[in-house]
């Protein structure tokens, strides 16, 4: 592959990385040195030295760089794109190889080459990237440990149990006020409601029958009358109050969830989410936005880089700044087109399917981008 690159292919590819990494560097730092400054207390507030404080900094902002990644990655490709047509048409590259016979469109190809692995990046980031970082710390810098109480989101586990509590301590993997309803197809045909003074969740070790659920202590009911025990059942009376329970899909992680908890899970967990029975219409149809979003996100990122190549190279005599300035102005356009779709889509309004919301801009700005790619003079 690299033989097959032209020396004005090789020098345009080390354009388009040195532009990108400027950009990506650029702009994540920015957004870095806002954000500490805005939230210098919360870094501060429990910490007496300063090494302790410049050592969770470092941790915070090393995990909340793939977020600031996934943000502004299409931005970042648009940008490096621009910016480097702009650059060779500023110093007159793309002349000389239109003169001597060279099409527009093979010229500016290592650009689109590069684009488009750049937006296999953003595929490679949200899939094994985000899901692997501390969400919790990312999303609760005052409480990055978990010691103080958290709320606690009521969730269903793929038997159909249901599970809550007052509030959490992530840290000590604890649920207060513990209140399981288990229907009757598993409590051995009759719904049961155990309600527990606190619940400590034990994590799965192989071997060991009571891991995978909850330990719970304190219960009322103290004894499930006629219950008859059995290794597969997900109960396990323990006496005196004590009950262990199995879940498959409900650890301390998911009744903890942070507010845009969709984000960081890779596409086959909301795969799995969009099975877990007894949704709500509203989850269920936020979590069909999600999946096909990002079905579609690679698409949108070629999509946005061939708009932006054509509005630059449709008059390679206009000012660069002014060339800048449109391309700004269309990504705008763009995802403020993307954002309308996935509110027409949300449950107080349904006006249209979560799946037409991820695919309409695709739909409407893909034909486009290709007429106006094709247009470009050559």
């Amino acid at each position: 592959m690299y033989s097959m690159l032209t020396i004005l292919d090789r020098q345009m590819v080390f354009n388009f990385v040195k532009a990108y990494l400027f950009c990506l560097v650029s702009l994540m730092g920015l957004f870095i040195v806002v954000d500490l400054f805005m939230n210098l207390e919360d870094f501060t507030a429990q910490r007496k030295d300063f090494e302790s404080v410049l050592r969770f900094i470092g941790t915070y902002y090393g995990y909340k760089s793939f977020q600031i990644f996934d943000r502004l990655c299409e931005s970042v490709v648009l940008l490096a794109g621009m910016f480097t047509i702009a650059w060779m048409q500023r110093s007159n590259e793309l002349l000389p190889l239109l003169s001597a016979g060279v099409s527009t469109r093979r010229a500016v190809q290592p650009v689109l080459l590069c684009a488009f692995a750049m937006m296999g990046l953003v595929v490679v980031n949200q899939e094994f990237a985000l899901p692997n970082i501390d969400i919790f710390m990312v999303e609760n810098r005052a409480n990055p440990e978990g010691a103080k109480d958290s709320e606690v989101r009521g969730t269903w586990d793929l038997n159909g149990t249901h599970i809550s509590g007052k509030n959490a301590v992530k840290k000590e993997s604890m649920i207060r006020e513990f209140v399981a309803i288990i229907p009757a197809h598993v409590g051995q045909g009759q719904m049961r409601t155990l309600q527990a003074r606190e619940a400590r969740y034990i994590p799965h070790q192989d071997g060991d029958l009571r891991s995978g659920g909850w330990l719970l202590k304190n219960t009322n009911p103290p004894e499930l009358p006629n219950w008859r025990e059995d290794e597969d059942d997900v109960l396990m009376p323990l006496g005196d109050g004590a009950y262990f329970l199995k879940t498959k899909a409900v650890d301390l992680d998911t009744v903890v969830r942070v507010k845009n908890w969709t984000l960081y899970l890779p596409t086959w967990q909301i795969l799995q989410e969009l099975d877990r029975p007894n949704n709500t219409q509203r989850l269920l149809g936020d979590l069909a936005v999600v999946f096909h979003t990002r079905l579609t996100r690679p698409l949108v990122g070629i999509i946005l880089v061939l708009l932006g190549l054509s509005v630059i190279l449709r008059d390679q005599n206009r000012n660069i700044f002014i060339s800048a300035g449109l391309c700004l102005m269309l990504c705008v356009v763009f995802f403020a087109s993307i954002f309308a779709c996935k509110s027409l889509a949300q449950d107080e309004v349904k006006w249209i399917s979560p799946a037409l919301a991820a695919w309409l801009p695709v739909l409407v700005f893909g034909p486009v981008s290709f007429v106006m790619y094709a247009e470009v003079h050559t």
